[in-house]
């Protein structure tokens, strides 16, 4: 069969449907509301004057006064959201609002005489289309241009509210972006930074114990392997940081032997709550390198995780002795600034090299458990925004 060739028809998106609706109900809700009140009001009025008119009579010349103000309003914000009047101030577009209220009233007339005969105030009823009860409706020009210019004004409030929150909107998702993209690039210097190091250390062992050289190389590489897992996740579990730390561990403990010495304090509670990925790495490897391997003698690493209240405190102490090789100056200024990125003013990180030869680096920030994680960059993006 042939495919037709007939184009598709093309009917209003829901959304744009759906929004009309729901314009004009709001409008609807709006004068109704009022024209509940004026009735009740002219009830009162009459009433004292010993003029007797039912209720449902001036509703119905109130509501169908209001219905017309109701029907051309949400126009009126449709015109006013295609052009507003924006800073600096476009005097065309207010002399052609104020010009407007002529076009408006001659509509509002109209709408008028079609949805109900006049109303007769001193028979207090209705009485017939006539020529005359049409022009009359021009007599009453104060209260229609007075409430066409209040329905421009708010629909310029309106649509000033809107942009302004849509404006506040963008202003968070580009933070967040910048906040992520900030982030992920601290993050990627860890993994340059860590495997120079890595493979600096394997160099010494190339001449004089190839063995080991080949085994640190095997282990290297499913320890990048691992890293790689996680991808590009900010957050991960507590205890997937520590295996990746323990693999770290044995392969500097392949090079150091017994002068690498580690203690771990960990409690269970701490293990499935999350932290920054690469965390701990920088920090031990700085103990060593600046600590443990500058020593003859070794020495001792010890780290620690414990709950206190809703925090998570990680605590990394080594012994310090002897003069250490210079490094890049990667491991403390990007812990600390991720730290900042993530939970804002929310954390700390501390590093205190003790008289008594004992380094400390402290981290202490939120307890998120794994349910309880934002996507990358929220927490960042979320702070700077409040």
């Amino acid at each position: 069969m042939k495919k037709s060739t007939i184009p598709d028809m093309q009917f209003p998106a829901d959304g744009k449907l759906r929004g009309i609706v729901t314009g004009y109900l709001a409008s609807l809700g709006v004068w109704v509301s009022l024209a509940v009140l004026m009735a009740a009001e002219d009830k009162v009025r009459l009433s004292q004057r010993h003029i007797y008119t039912a209720y449902h009579k001036l509703l119905m010349v109130n509501g169908v006064w209001c219905l017309t103000f109701a029907i051309l309003t949400p126009p009126i914000f449709y015109i006013v959201k295609r052009y507003p009047i924006m800073r600096p101030t476009q005097w065309r577009r207010v002399a052609a609002y104020m010009v407007g209220v002529a076009p408006f009233m001659l509509i509002f007339a109209c709408v008028r005489w079609v949805l109900m005969p006049p109303w007769d105030a001193t028979a207090q009823d209705f009485g017939a289309r006539t020529l005359y009860s049409f022009l009359h409706i021009f007599y009453i020009f104060a209260d229609q241009v007075w409430t066409y210019l209040m329905i421009v004004v708010t629909a310029h409030a309106f649509e000033y509210f809107l942009r302004s929150r849509q404006q506040e909107i963008e202003k968070a998702e580009l933070q967040q972006a910048l906040a992520a993209s900030e982030l992920q690039a601290l993050k990627s210097q860890l993994h340059p930074h860590f495997l120079f190091n890595t493979l600096h250390g394997i160099s010494t062992l190339v001449d004089t114990n190839r063995t080991r050289a080949k085994s640190m190389i095997v282990t290297l590489s499913s320890l990048l392997r691992t890293a790689l897992q996680h991808g590009n996740a900010d957050l991960i579990s507590l205890d997937d940081e520590l295996r990746f730390l323990q693999s770290y561990l044995e392969l500097e403990k392949m090079r150091l032997e017994e002068r690498l010495r580690v203690e771990w304090e960990i409690e269970p509670q701490a293990k499935q709550l999350l932290v920054p990925q690469l965390i701990l790495q920088p920090l031990v490897e700085n103990a060593i390198v600046h600590g443990i391997a500058s020593s003859r003698a070794g020495g001792w690493l010890r780290i620690r995780a414990e709950v206190i209240g809703d925090y998570l405190r990680l605590t990394i102490q080594n012994s310090v002795a002897g003069l250490s090789r210079a490094g890049l100056g990667v491991g403390l200024p990007n812990t600390r600034t991720r730290l900042s990125y993530l939970y804002a003013e929310d954390c700390s990180f501390n590093f205190v090299l003790g008289v008594d030869g004992v380094a400390t680096a402290s981290l202490h920030f939120p307890a998120f458990a794994a349910q309880e994680h934002e996507p990358a960059g929220m927490l960042a993006a979320r702070a700077r925004a409040s």
